[in-house]
C-alpha cells in the first residue's frame, strides 16, 4: 500500500552535527517513524554498516504529528573513525508506513545531495582544524541571495582527491559554525506564512490550544491560520505593552515594560507547529516542490500588496538555492547556537524585556515555542549526551501535548536549563558561548542592558581555557565591536531607549566587560584566540593585543594573548548600503588613533587593529555582502587567511596593512 500522503520520504536533512572519532551525531525529519543503516566508509578501509532500530540510544525518533517525526542518530562506531580521512556515508531507511519499499537510500529521497561525480556524502572527522566556514544571520526574505551557495561552491572545489587547481592548500573545512539566527521566527514573510499555515496542515501537526493567555488569540493554531486577514497584522495579537523607558523611567525607575520588540513583528510566529514548520522550509527544498501557489490574500493595504509580491519573488530565490545548503550541512560536521532571531528580538536583552515577558502568559508561551524549536533542530545536535539527560522528556512533553499545562511545565524546563553553551574536542578547540539565557543583569537600572555572560559563566569559561595555547570562541555578537555603533547604542540606552538599537553588546555592562577582559588577561589563558561572531549583519576583522598581561615570578610583565575579532554576518542579510558606508566612514573619523574623541572613549590597554577588507571602496573597514566566512589556520593556531565568500561568487580577503592601528 502506498503511504497515506505525498509527502517525501525525507522532510530535512541529513544534517551532520557533533563528529568524533568515537561517535557521529546525524539529524533527520522524516515523513514516518525508520529504521534506519547506516553504512561509513573511510578511504582506504573497510565498511561498517549499522542498523538501527526506533527507541534506541542510536536512534532516538521524536513524533511531533502524524507526518513529522525527528530521527536523532547517534552512532558509536565499533572502531574510532580516522581524523583528516574522508569518510563517505549512506543513510538509509524503511519507514513505518511503506515497509514493502525496503530500505531506501538518498538516491531515491534526496538525488541532489551529493556533489556531481559522486555517489555518496561524506565527511571528515575534525581534529586539527586548518580552516573552517562560519556564519549567521540567514533570513529567507532577505532580498541578498543565501551565502550557503558560496560555501556549497567551496566545498564543491575541494572535494578530496578531485580538489579543483588553484585552490587554496588548506583544503577541506574542518567545520561549519553558525553563530546565531539561523531562523527569523520574529521576522517571517507573508508568502511564508502561508506556506508554514499549509504545511502544519499537511504534516497534521498537532494543534496548540491558545485560551487563557490573557490576549484575543483566536482558540487555536488552526483556528489563527483560518483568519483570513492575518497576514502582516499579528502585532495586533500580541501583548501590548510599551517597548521602551522614558527617560523620566530610567531615571527614576518607572514601571514602563518592553516585550514583543522587532519592526518586523506582524508576522512573528507563535504556535510551536509554526516553529517547527518554519525550520523545515528554510533547511530543505523538498517540501516546496509539492507547495500549492499562493495567492494574495484580499485586504491587504497597498503597501502590504508591494511588500507581498517582492517577498514572492524573493522566496522563489531562496528556495532554488536550498539544494545546496542542504548538501553544505550533509558534508561538514555542523555547530549551531541561538541569538535573538531564533527566538525573538531583544530576547533577554534587559530585566525590564525579562520581568515584562516572563510574566506575561503568551509572550512566555511564544518565546517557550521557539526555545523547544530550537532545542530538537539545533540544540540536540551540539550536546547530544545533554539533551538526552536533560531535555529529551519536556521536549517530547511539549510536541505530545501543545497548549496544556504539561506544554507549559516543559517549558519552564527549557527556561531555567543552563547547559546551551557546549565544547567540541578539536585542536584548537570549540567552545561556543550561551550570550543569551545566561545573562549579568543591570545593578543600576531594570532598562539598561544586560551583560552577555554573567559571573558564574564567565568563570566557568575561565576554567574551560586552563592549559590551553588556542582556542576557537564563538560569541553570537562580537566581543569587540564597531566602537561608532556602539556609541550610539550606549546613547540610547542613557536616554531609556535601548531597544531601539538593540543596545547588546560586551561592553555595555561594566561587570561582563571587567570579567571578560579579566578571561583573556589571565596568565594561564591561551596564547591565541580566535573570536567567531556574528549577529550583526555586517563583517568585519580586528587584530586586538592587550597591551598589559600578567607579572611574571621575576616581577616583568608578561604579553597577553593574541586575539582576532572575526565577525561574519550575515549568510543573507545586510545594511542598506549607504547606511552602512557612512557608518564605516564616520567610525574611522570620529575614533581614528589621533581622534580627541577616541582617546576620551578608549578602552585602556588594548590595541585595536582593524583590516581592510580588499576591494571595498574608500579605506572602509566594514564589509556589506551576504556570504560565508572562511578562517585559515596555521599550526599554532593562530590565522594565518581571513576571507569573506560572498554569495555573488566573490572572495574578498581582510588583510591587515603594516603602520595602521587603532588605540581602545
Amino acid at each position: 500500500m502506498p503511504p497515506e500522503s505525498n509527502l517525501p520520504a525525507v522532510l530535512a536533512g541529513p544534517i551532520l552535527r557533533r563528529v568524533t572519532s568515537e561517535r557521529v551525531a546525524i539529524w533527520m525529519a522524516v515523513r514516518a517513524p525508520a529504521k534506519v543503516k547506516l553504512e561509513l566508509q573511510p578511504e582506504s578501509e573497510s565498511l561498517s554498516e549499522y542498523q538501527l532500530e526506533p527507541g534506541t540510544e542510536a536512534l532516538s525518533c521524536v513524533s511531533a504529528g502524524k507526518h513529522l517525526h525527528y530521527l536523532l542518530i547517534d552512532v558509536a562506531p565499533e572502531e574510532p573513525l580516522p581524523a583528516e580521512t574522508w569518510i563517505s556515508y549512506r543513510l538509509s531507511l524503511e519507514l513505518e508506513d511503506e515497509p514493502e519499499a525496503g530500505f531506501q537510500d538518498h538516491s531515491v529521497w534526496a538525488p541532489d545531495l551529493c556533489y556531481p561525480g559522486e555517489d555518496r556524502p561524506g565527511f571528515m572527522v575534525p581534529l586539527s582544524i586548518k580552516s573552517l566556514l562560519h556564519g549567521s544571520c540567514r533570513k529567507a526574505h532577505s532580498l541578498a541571495r543565501d551565502g550557503l551557495v558560496a560555501a556549497d561552491a567551496h566545498l564543491k572545489a575541494r572535494l578530496p582527491g578531485r580538489e579543483t587547481p588553484g585552490t587554496n592548500e588548506e583544503g577541506w573545512p574542518s567545520l561549519l559554525v553558525m553563530s546565531g539566527d539561523q531562523v527569523y521566527v520574529d521576522d517571517v514573510a507573508g508568502p511564508m506564512v502561508q506556506a508554514i499555515g499549509d504545511l502544519c496542515d499537511r504534516l497534521g501537526l498537532r494543534d496548540e490550544m491558545l485560551t487563557g493567555l490573557e490576549t484575543d488569540l483566536p482558540a487555536s493554531g488552526h483556528a489563527l491560520h483560518a483568519v483570513g486577514d492575518m497576514l502582516y497584522r499579528r502585532d495586533g495579537l500580541l501583548p501590548r505593552i510599551d517597548q521602551n523607558a522614558t527617560v523620566f523611567d530610567v531615571l527614576f525607575g518607572g514601571t514602563a515594560k518592553p516585550v514583543f520588540t522587532s519592526q518586523h513583528a506582524r508576522n512573528h510566529l507563535i504556535t510551536l507547529a509554526e516553529m517547527l514548520a518554519m525550520y523545515l522550509l528554510v533547511w530543505s527544498p523538498a517540501l516546496w516542490r509539492d507547495m500549492p501557489v499562493f495567492r494574495m490574500p484580499d485586504g491587504l493595504t497597498e503597501d502590504e500588496q508591494a511588500m507581498y509580491a517582492q517577498e514572492t519573488e524573493t522566496l522563489k530565490g531562496f528556495v532554488a538555492d536550498l539544494p545546496a545548503a542542504r548538501r553544505v550541512m550533509a558534508h561538514l560536521p555542523t555547530a549551531m547556537i541561538f541569538d535573538d532571531h531564533d527566538v525573538t528580538d531583544d530576547w533577554n536583552l534587559s530585566l525590564a524585556w525579562e520581568q515584562a515577558a516572563y510574566g506575561h502568559p503568551l509572550a512566555k508561551r511564544v518565546i517557550g515555542n521557539a526555545l523547544v524549536a530550537y532545542a530538537i533542530n539545533q540544540g540536540w545536535g551540539n550536546r547530544p549526551s545533554a539533551f538526552r539527560a536533560h531535555l529529551e522528556t519536556p521536549v517530547r512533553t511539549a510536541l505530545d501535548a501543545p497548549g496544556t499545562d504539561t506544554h507549559d511545565e516543559a517549558i519552564d524546563t527549557l527556561l531555567a536549563f543552563e547547559e546551551w553553551d557546549f565544547q567540541w574536542p578539536t585542536d584548537p578547540p570549540l567552545i561556543v558561548l550561551d550570550t543569551r539565557t545566561r545573562r549579568w543583569r543591570s545593578e543600576r537600572n531594570a532598562h539598561y542592558p544586560s551583560g552577555l555572560l554573567d559571573w558564574e559563566a564567565a568563570t566557568d569559561l575561565q576554567g574551560h581555557l586552563r592549559g590551553k595555547d588556542a582556542v576557537l570562541l564563538v560569541s553570537a555578537a562580537p566581543i569587540f565591536g564597531v566602537k561608532l555603533i556602539e556609541a550610539i547604542q550606549k546613547f540610547f540606552t542613557l536616554i531609556g531607549k535601548p531597544l531601539m538599537v538593540d543596545a547588546e553588546y560586551w561592553m555595555a555592562h561594566a561587570g561582563t566587560a571587567e570579567a571578560i577582559l579579566n578571561v583573556f588577561r589571565h596568565r594561564n589563558t591561551p596564547r591565541h584566540f580566535v573570536i567567531l561572531s556574528g549577529d550583526v549583519h555586517y563583517s568585519f576583522v580586528y587584530d586586538v593585543e592587550l597591551r598589559h598581561g600578567q607579572p611574571d615570578l621575576d616581577g616583568s610583565m608578561e604579553n597577553g594573548p593574541e586575539i582576532w575579532q572575526i565577525c561574519s554576518s550575515g549568510i543573507k542579510n545586510t545594511w542598506p548600503e549607504k547606511l552602512i558606508r557612512s557608518l564605516d566612514l564616520g567610525n574611522r573619523w570620529a575614533f581614528a588613533p589621533r581622534s580627541p574623541l577616541n582617546w576620551f572613549t578608549k578602552r585602556r590597554g588594548m590595541r585595536v587593529v582593524p583590516r581592510k577588507p580588499v576591494g571595498t571602496p574608500h579605506g572602509q573597514r566594514i564589509l556589506n555582502a551576504s556570504g560565508i566566512g572562511l578562517v585559515e589556520l596555521d599550526d599554532t593556531g593562530a590565522p594565518k587567511r581571513i576571507c569573506q565568500l560572498t554569495a555573488d561568487g566573490k572572495v574578498v580577503p581582510f588583510e591587515r596593512r603594516e603602520g595602521e592601528a587603532r588605540l581602545d
